[in-house]
C-alpha cells in the first residue's frame, strides 16, 4: 500500500463524493447496498417450513431448563442439546469440510441461579473462511428455556420465541451457508445457561478473547419469533429491532476522558456495526436500530461479548408479548399464558434469518474494520488529517472517508481517498464526526470505524 500523503479540498472531496454516487441520496454514503447474486441466492434458500420444523422440536422437549435433565432422551436440555449438535453436523457434512462442529462445555460453580455445580453446553458451528479466516463473526440464539419460577427446572418450558425462534435463525443460517465460501470466519452458536445468568455465551467470549480472536461482529438473536404481539395492537411484520450501545461497556476511565472532551457517544463500533446493518436490510425487511444496549430490566447474549471488547448488537422482535415470556403455560382470567408455538410467525422468523444473512455475508465478504484510525490532534489547523493500519486483505482495494453533522445519526457524505493509510480534507474535525471505511476491488465496504485523537 502506498503511504502517501492524500490532500483533497473540500471541492475536491465534494466532487469526488458526486462522482461516486450521482445524487443526494447517492452521495450521503448511506444508500441500502442491493444483494449481489450470490446474496439473493442465500436470501432465497431461507426456508420458513424448516425454521417451523426446528422451533416445534425444540418446544416439544417439554423443557430445556439449564438445570433439567441432560441424559434423558426426550425430555430437557440434555435431549435438546443433542439434537441441535446431530442437524449441525449433518449442515457440516454438506461443507467439504469448511464447517466443524464442536459441543463447547465446561462446568458453572455455585452462583445465583446455579444451586449446585452445573455442566453448561454451547453447541458450536464455525464455517471457516476462505480468504481471512482469522477474522470472525459470531451470531448466537439460546437455547435453554424457563418457567416462572426461574428455578422451575420440572415444569413445562416450551420456549417457542424465548428462544427457539432464535436458534431456528442460526441453525437455518448455519445450514444455507455451509455449502458457501465466506471470505471470513463465521461462527453459528447455540448457547446455553442464558436465563441462569447468560453463562454459556460469557464463557463462549471468554475462550475467544483469551485465543486473541479476532471477532469483529456478534449478533444475538433472542425473542424474534412473531411481529404480532397478540396484545390487540397491529401486526408489524416488517420490523426487526437491533439494539446496539454507543458508549462502549468496556470502556477505560481513559477512554471516556477522552470521549467526553470530544464527543463520540454515538460512534462506538457497536454503533457503527448497527449502521452497517441498515445498510444491507434485504427488501423486506425494516430494520428499527435502537441506540441502547438493551431493553430495560433486560439483557441477552451479546451482552457477554460488549464485556470483552468485542462489537454487538441484538435483534428481537418489534413488541413483546410479556404473558407469553417466562410464564407458566396456563389459562388465567381467559388469558393464555406460555411461551407456545401458536404464537410464533415462522414467516417472520425467516425474515429475520434474512436480515442476518444479508448482515453475516456482507461483512464476511468485505474487507475488516480499518484498525488505528486516529485524527491528528498534534496542532490546530481548518483541515482535517486522518491516519490509519493498511489492511492486509488479498482483494484490498482502499478506503473511503465518511463524515456528518454532530447532530446527524447516520453518515451524510463519503469520499474516496484511495489505496493510502493516510488523508488529509480540507474540512475541520472540530465540525463535524469522521469514520473510515476499508473497500474491496468487487465494491465491498466494512463497518466503518471512528477516529481517536492522536
Amino acid at each position: 500500500m502506498s503511504t502517501r500523503r492524500t490532500v483533497l479540498s473540500l471541492s475536491a472531496a465534494a466532487a469526488v463524493a458526486a462522482t461516486a454516487a450521482p445524487g443526494a441520496a447517492q452521495a450521503s454514503g448511506t444508500r441500502p447496498r442491493k444483494p449481489d447474486a450470490q446474496l439473493r441466492a442465500i436470501l432465497k434458500e431461507i426456508d420458513p417450513k424448516r425454521i417451523e420444523a426446528t422451533v416445534r422440536r425444540l418446544a416439544a422437549f417439554g423443557t430445556r431448563h439449564t438445570l433439567s435433565s441432560q441424559t434423558d432422551p426426550a425430555r430437557g436440555i440434555g435431549a435438546a442439546r443433542d439434537w441441535i449438535f446431530e442437524q449441525l453436523q449433518g449442515y457440516a457434512a454438506r461443507s467439504a469440510g469448511r464447517m466443524t462442529v464442536e459441543l463447547q462445555s465446561f462446568v458453572q460453580p455455585v452462583s445465583p441461579r446455579i444451586p449446585a455445580p452445573t455442566t453448561i453446553t454451547n453447541v458450536i458451528a464455525t464455517l471457516r473462511g476462505s480468504r481471512t479466516p482469522e477474522r470472525i463473526y459470531v451470531v448466537t440464539g439460546h437455547y435453554d428455556s424457563r418457567a416462572s419460577d426461574v428455578m422451575d427446572a420440572v415444569s413445562d418450558a416450551p420456549g417457542a420465541d424465548d428462544d427457539a425462534s432464535g436458534v431456528a435463525v442460526i441453525m437455518e443460517l448455519a445450514r444455507v451457508l455451509a455449502t458457501r465460501e465466506p471470505e471470513a470466519t463465521l461462527v453459528f452458536a447455540a448457547v446455553a445457561g442464558e436465563e441462569q445468568g447468560l453463562y454459556g455465551s460469557d464463557h463462549m467470549a471468554q475462550v475467544l478473547k483469551d485465543a486473541g480472536a479476532d471477532v469483529q461482529g456478534m449478533f444475538s438473536n433472542d425473542i424474534v419469533g412473531t411481529g404480532d404481539a397478540h396484545d390487540g395492537t397491529r401486526p408489524d411484520n416488517r420490523t426487526v429491532r437491533l439494539f446496539v450501545e454507543g458508549v462502549p461497556t468496556s470502556e477505560t476511565p481513559a477512554q471516556a476522558n477522552t470521549r467526553r472532551s470530544v464527543g463520540g457517544e454515538n460512534d462506538g463500533p457497536s454503533r457503527q456495526l448497527g449502521r452497517f446493518v441498515k445498510d444491507v436490510e434485504p427488501e423486506g425487511a425494516d430494520v428499527r436500530v435502537v441506540w441502547r444496549r438493551d431493553r430495560y430490566r433486560r439483557g441477552s447474549d451479546h451482552i457477554s461479548f460488549l464485556l470483552r471488547g468485542y462489537p454487538a448488537g441484538r435483534f428481537t422482535e418489534p413488541r413483546e408479548n410479556f404473558a407469553h415470556e417466562h410464564q407458566d403455560v396456563r389459562v388465567e382470567d381467559g388469558v393464555q399464558y406460555g411461551d407456545l408455538v401458536e404464537f410464533c410467525d415462522f414467516g417472520y422468523i425467516a425474515r429475520v434469518a434474512r436480515v442476518n444473512a444479508a448482515t453475516l455475508w456482507s461483512l464476511a465478504q468485505a474487507p475488516g474494520t480499518p484498525r488505528g484510525v486516529v485524527i491528528d490532534t498534534t496542532r490546530l489547523t481548518n483541515e482535517t488529517t486522518l491516519r490509519w493500519q493498511p489492511g492486509t486483505e488479498p482483494d484490498l482495494a482502499g478506503y473511503e472517508v465518511v463524515w456528518r453533522e454532530t447532530t446527524a445519526p447516520d453518515w451524510q457524505h463519503v469520499v474516496r481517498a484511495g489505496n493510502v493509510s493516510e488523508v488529509t480534507i480540507d474540512l475541520s474535525k472540530d465540525n463535524v464526526f469522521f469514520g473510515v471505511r476499508a473497500v474491496d476491488t468487487d465494491g465491498n465496504r466494512s463497518p466503518a470505524a471512528a477516529p481517536q485523537p492522536s
